[in-house]
């Protein structure tokens, strides 16, 4: 004879319990406890059966405030979608899969709100069969939380063979990018179909075939305009930035390494997971902003904020100034490149020695440059790449960029612009500086 069913370990002390005791009981057992219980009795199922119970569930465990599935469909009840989530993301930790899909949802709020245009091109979240279909192709087993992220979100829309398409698509990259003269970057988020491509061709391209053993490399997100790589080392999670000896395995990490914990911690996660979550905190405080690029728009990555972006107002005339690392054009042995972004405006109004004057006219440039402590660069110029900005009262800020070279890891630039009140052709009063107060030149520990 068969013996009968075991009940769940204090199954039969909490048969004489009612009401708040008992939901509060079951609710900090937790939903996998809890659905045990529900076989145990009559009793026991009706308190498990409240939908209130798995409201706090699906909240605690998965960051539901709807019961939705994860396509975003609606579901008859919260403990349906509980079922529903478990079934899909069961094999990862919860904890995880909530993280995950937080940095998911909050990406695509702020891009709805700001880059419309952007939270277009993001692609519906890949099955678990495509993910080992990719990493059949790749011959390498993807960390688990980048298997999350592609679970989510399978990167953005690919480029194609339509040139006037790419174009279009080129700064729309949700992790964005920077201009100065005819050197474009714009990164993307690529999909997993872009991953094994792009990766293949990575190793193909090497120019030691050798230094392919072992790396577990693959690309994850890349820019179609100047060429500008970020590779995740699946081995260690690691996540680096192609330079300009990639093709001779050249890269740098963009992600401080002490951050990266090993996938036996108490939360998993890799070198992707914290760069995309750092991206997102320096859009939601406002670091990185929605720029114009030409007809479009494109996330700029020259920083808007302090310490990074400094500010000096001189006679009302307002200079704010910041730099970015390229990596891709790192050369090695200390040889870098930085481009910086200046906006110049006159938010109020020109004042000097008391007296108002409708606008002013930048005429030339002083630069002071250095390296740690030594002067490298001390330029005097006319003009700023070509032109020379008149500046009214209250207009948007007159922004260009430009870029130096740096021999050293750190360095600055401070200086002056010399302004006419009026305009150049017609003066209305004597020349006067306007200060640029010193911005960094470093390499960052994130690296965009």
């Amino acid at each position: 004879m068969a013996s009968p069913p075991t009940e769940p370990a204090g199954a039969a002390g909490l048969e004489c319990m009612e009401g708040l005791a008992l939901d509060t009981i079951i609710s900090k057992a937790g939903a996998r406890p809890a659905a045990a219980l529900a076989c145990a009795s009559t009793h026991l199922r009706a308190a498990v059966d409240d939908d209130a119970l798995w409201r706090r569930f699906c909240a605690q465990d998965l960051g539901l405030d709807a019961p939705l599935d994860p396509d975003g469909h609606p579901l008859p009840s919260f403990k349906d979608a509980y079922k529903v989530w478990l079934e899909s993301f069961g094999m990862y930790p919860l904890p995880l899969v909530k993280r995950v899909k937080l940095f998911w949802s909050s990406l695509k709020s702020w891009l709805s709100e700001n880059f419309p245009e952007s939270l277009g091109t993001l692609r519906k979240g890949a099955s678990e069969a495509q993910i080992r279909s990719a990493e059949d192709d790749l011959g390498i087993k993807l960390p688990m939380p980048t298997k999350l992220l592609y679970r989510f979100c399978n990167g953005q829309l690919p480029f194609s063979t339509n040139y006037l398409e790419n174009v279009r698509m080129a700064p729309l990259g949700i992790i964005g990018g920077y201009v100065f003269y005819d050197h474009s970057v714009n990164v993307h988020l690529s999909s997993l179909e872009q991953m094994v491509e792009e990766t293949n061709e990575f190793y193909a391209d090497l120019n030691e075939p050798g230094l392919s053993n072992g790396l577990n490399l693959v690309l994850v997100a890349s820019s179609w305009y100047n060429a500008k790589s970020f590779l995740l080392n699946c081995s260690n999670g690691e996540l680096y930035v192609g330079t300009a000896n990639l093709p001779a395995g050249e890269m740098m990490p963009c992600v401080p390494k002490s951050l990266i914990k090993p996938t036996n911690s108490d939360m998993p996660q890799d070198g992707l997971l914290l760069w995309l979550e750092e991206h997102l905190r320096r859009l939601q405080n406002g670091m990185i902003k929605i720029r114009p690029l030409r007809t479009s728009r494109y996330i700029c990555l020259y920083p808007e904020a302090p310490p990074m972006c400094t500010s000096a107002t001189t006679n009302g005339v307002k200079v704010r100034a910041s730099a970015v690392f390229a990596p891709e054009h790192h050369q090695g042995m200390g040889h870098a490149l930085y481009s910086y972004s200046i906006r110049l405006s006159v938010p109020e109004a020109c004042m000097l020695g008391g007296v108002y004057y409708p606008s002013c006219q930048l005429h030339s440039r002083h630069w002071i440059i250095r390296c740690g402590d030594r002067v490298v660069s001390d330029v005097h110029g006319e003009g700023v790449i070509g032109k020379y900005p008149l500046l009214l009262p209250g207009q948007e800020e007159f922004v260009y960029e430009s870029c130096t070279p740096l021999s050293g890891s750190t360095g600055s630039v401070e200086g002056s612009f010399t302004f006419v009140p009026g305009r150049v052709s017609r003066p209305e009063g004597k020349p006067f500086e306007v200060m640029v107060a010193p911005f960094p030149l470093e390499t960052p520990e994130y690296i965009f």
